[in-house]
This record gives structure tokens, C-alpha cells and sequence, in this order.
């Protein structure tokens, strides 16, 4: 993860800058993010139970209390990711963890594009004029660099033996 050649120090200045707007109701634009997920992809759900309860719909799934608390994880991984622009390699060992856990649960790697489009409706509805190309360029590459990282957690699982 070289985020010193990822980003430059306006994209890292537009990031902090946004995301000191939406970082103080991380459950509020939390649940924008997954509303807008669950709306771009239902079949996302079934992933998400809790002491194996299979939630009916989107919006039992989003009020649930478990639930909650994986939003402000969620959030607290992007807070993370912003706090450490000018180094986020330190999170490279977190983050491929991560990614096993979501592995492991039976997240595919194809999701987090969704996961990704859902982050940048987030910060749109949130940011509004504010939101623009620029801001958009620089939290696509934060993302990408979050996501390539996670995905190395896939690749270092043993294939089925």
C-alpha cells in the first residue's frame, strides 16, 4: 500500500475535509451507505445474521442493534483509512484480516464495487455541491487501496485442501 504515490496532497486534503463533515453521524450516513446497498443489491442480505437469524427485510435488517454496531465498525474502518492517509500501509495487516473475516462469512470480492458505489451515494447525499468530481476521484482511490488490501486477505487463504 503506498499511499504516498496514491494520493496527493490536495486528494488527501479533499478527504479530510469531507469526511470531518460526515465522521460526526457515522450511524446516520451509515445507514445511508447500506440502504443504498441493500437497494442496489437485495441478494447482500441473507449475509448479515445475527445469532443465526435470517432478517425478513433491508429495513429489520438496518434497525437491528447488531446491526447498528457493525455500521459504526464500518465507519471506524473508513475513519481509520482518513486518519492515515500519509501512511496507509500501517493498515495493511488489519485490513487483509478483514478481508478474511468477510471471506469467511461469504462475502464475494465482486461486492465491494457495490460496497464502493454505495460509499460515494453516502458522501453525495451527505456532502451535496460539495461532492464533486474531484472529492469523487480521491475517495475512489482511498477506496480501491482500502479494497486491494482487503482482497489480499482472500489470496492468502489455502485454496480447499
Amino acid at each position: 500500500m503506498e499511499s504516498g504515490m496514491l494520493l496527493s496532497g490536495g486528494q488527501r486534503a479533499l478527504i479530510r475535509e469531507s469526511w470531518q463533515r460526515v465522521s460526526g453521524s457515522p450511524v446516520q450516513h451509515g445507514l445511508v451507505l447500506f440502504t443504498r446497498l441493500f437497494d442496489l443489491d437485495p441478494d447482500l442480505l441473507p449475509l448479515f445474521q445475527y445469532n443465526c437469524k435470517q432478517f425478513a427485510s433491508p429495513q429489520e435488517c438496518l434497525s437491528a442493534p447488531e446491526f447498528l454496531d457493525h455500521i459504526r465498525k464500518v465507519m471506524l474502518v473508513i475513519d481509520a483509512a482518513v486518519s492515515h492517509l500519509e501512511n496507509l500501509s500501517c493498515l495493511e495487516e488489519y485490513l487483509c484480516n478483514l478481508g478474511k473475516k468477510h471471506q469467511a462469512v461469504g462475502v464475494k470480492v465482486e461486492s465491494f464495487s457495490t460496497v464502493g458505489e454505495s460509499l460515494l451515494y453516502m458522501l453525495e447525499k451527505c456532502l451535496g455541491a460539495a461532492f464533486n468530481p474531484e472529492v469523487q476521484e480521491a475517495w475512489s482511490k482511498l477506496y480501491n487501496a482500502v479494497v486491494k488490501a482487503m482482497q489480499r486477505g482472500w489470496e492468502t487463504l489455502p485454496e480447499g485442501d
